[in-house]
């Protein structure tokens, strides 16, 4: 598998506005998310190539339309560029492979444990995807194997965009960052007024 991807991409993060603002004026950092369910594993989440995408899931959270652990007051939207490094790549034959290792890897502790295995329960509680990427994660840890820096995973969200068809209509590319050094600036997408007319 080709684990390294040689280019910088554009992720978006929506948050509340006066974390946006502290992070782009360097006062803070963007913390990693650590949900049960966040179907990529822990760390820092963007949409690639998509700041609708961003702003519309921090308009969902202000409105409680959407659950999240951290609350948004004032919906916005930040840029990052991104060096993906070292990156688990699940839209490739070569990481679904890896992804199904890490399937029956887990499945056989979790039974030698003698616990049941994680369910994931809709598209938005990804339990079990979670744990076999965080299994994947610990195994390389703890074989010394190269870390991931980053993970980049496509999701079929929503409606069919037309009768027949398995084009949804939220689509989207995700990334989770592990390594913040792979953030090498933030930035405010433009044009302004369409992604952040809060500001």
């Amino acid at each position: 598998m080709y684990g390294s991807l040689p280019s910088f991409v554009l992720g978006f993060h929506g948050c509340d506005k006066d974390v946006a603002l502290k992070i782009l004026n360097g006062k803070q950092t963007l913390n990693p998310s650590t949900n049960s369910w966040d179907w990529l594993g822990e760390g820092m989440y963007f949409w690639e190539h998509d700041a609708f995408m961003a702003l519309s899931y921090a308009q969902d959270v202000a409105t409680d339309a959407q659950f999240a652990k951290g609350k948004i007051k004032t919906p916005f939207v930040i840029g990052a560029i991104i060096d993906l490094k070292s990156c688990w790549n699940l839209p490739t034959s070569g990481g679904v492979k890896l992804l199904k290792k890490g399937y029956k890897g887990l499945k056989k502790t979790t039974q030698l444990a003698g616990l049941e295995m994680p369910k994931n329960k809709n598209y938005a509680a990804r339990f079990l995807d979670r744990a076999v990427i965080e299994y994947i994660h610990g195994i390389n840890e703890e074989n010394n194997f190269n870390k991931f820096d980053t993970v980049r995973g496509a999701f079929e969200e929503g409606d069919p965009v037309y009768d027949g068809t398995t084009i949804t209509q939220k689509n989207h590319i995700q990334i989770c960052v592990r390594n913040p050094k792979c953030i090498r600036g933030y930035f405010l997408p433009q044009p302004i007024e369409k992604y952040n007319p809060h500001l």
